[in-house]
């Protein structure tokens, strides 16, 4: 489908919103709830499959093509990823796919952290692990749950009158316009400045997963390290963007 015949479908949308236009734009981006799965790094739980997990993305892109407008100029992929990732992660949640046990060591994490980087102004692992009371071996293990199954403030939203955006939104695409959905430009000023003040290696991790759009596997072969230990650097870098963000919400 070319451009213009895109513009004509949305048009069309827009216009009438019937099910044959809306259908025929779902069917077009349809590869977009294979690329979110593909950086989610989420396994199945007990009784599901890949289907299932695309089955739910797709409840994500209905939704999105359906408060989608057009006419403002935005990116639609912009405004369609936070949306299919958080209507599969709403699903996996109803299946308790991240135990309770798992979501109280990361909600630990996230506490030890921000204590640490209140009380030092910087977080380095072995303090924040003194502050746990872990074992290395413990505290890259909870890293790698944060990984997989943190919901992050990158996937926060921020409410604007016609629906909410997630702060991802605004990494994934800096084209002009994308960062017009932002209800407030200190918000991503604010951002900004958590993600440069974290340290190299987790700031080229985020990057080549947000900006460069690489998964973890992929990840690992650019920084020369495990796809495991790809997967504990993402969720450090998520708690330490995490615990900054609050910092400077609570400045």
């Amino acid at each position: 489908m070319s451009p213009s015949e895109e513009k004509v479908l949305w048009d069309e949308f827009t216009r009438t919103r019937s099910l044959q236009a809306r259908d025929s734009l779902v069917l077009k981006y349809l590869p977009l709830i294979k690329y979110v799965i593909a950086r989610m790094s989420v396994t199945p739980p007990v009784g599901l499959d890949y289907e299932d997990i695309l089955s739910f993305g797709v409840f994500g892109l209905l939704d999105a093509v359906d408060k989608f407008d057009a006419s403002k100029g935005f990116v639609f992929q912009t405004y369609a990823i936070p949306r299919i990732r958080g209507a599969i992660l709403d699903e996996l949640r109803k299946c308790d796919w991240f135990s309770r046990s798992g979501r109280e060591k990361v909600q630990k994490l996230n506490k030890a952290v921000e204590k640490v980087l209140r009380d030092k102004g910087e977080v380095d692992d072995e303090a924040v692990m003194s502050e746990l009371g872990f074992s290395e071996a413990e505290y890259y293990e909870v890293q790698d749950l944060a990984s997989r199954g943190y919901v992050t403030s990158l996937d926060d939203t921020t409410p604007l009158d016609d629906g909410d955006v997630s702060i991802e939104a605004t990494l994934a695409d800096d084209r002009p316009g994308a960062s017009e959905y932002l209800d407030e430009e200190s918000e991503k000023q604010e951002l900004t400045e958590a993600l440069s003040e974290l340290p190299e290696r987790e700031k080229q991790m985020l990057s080549l997963y947000y900006y460069e759009g690489l998964t973890l596997k992929e990840i690992g072969q650019v920084m020369g390290v495990s796809e495991s230990r790809v997967s504990q650097i993402h969720g450090k870098a998520l708690t330490l963007l995490r615990a900054k963000m609050r910092a400077k919400l609570n400045m």
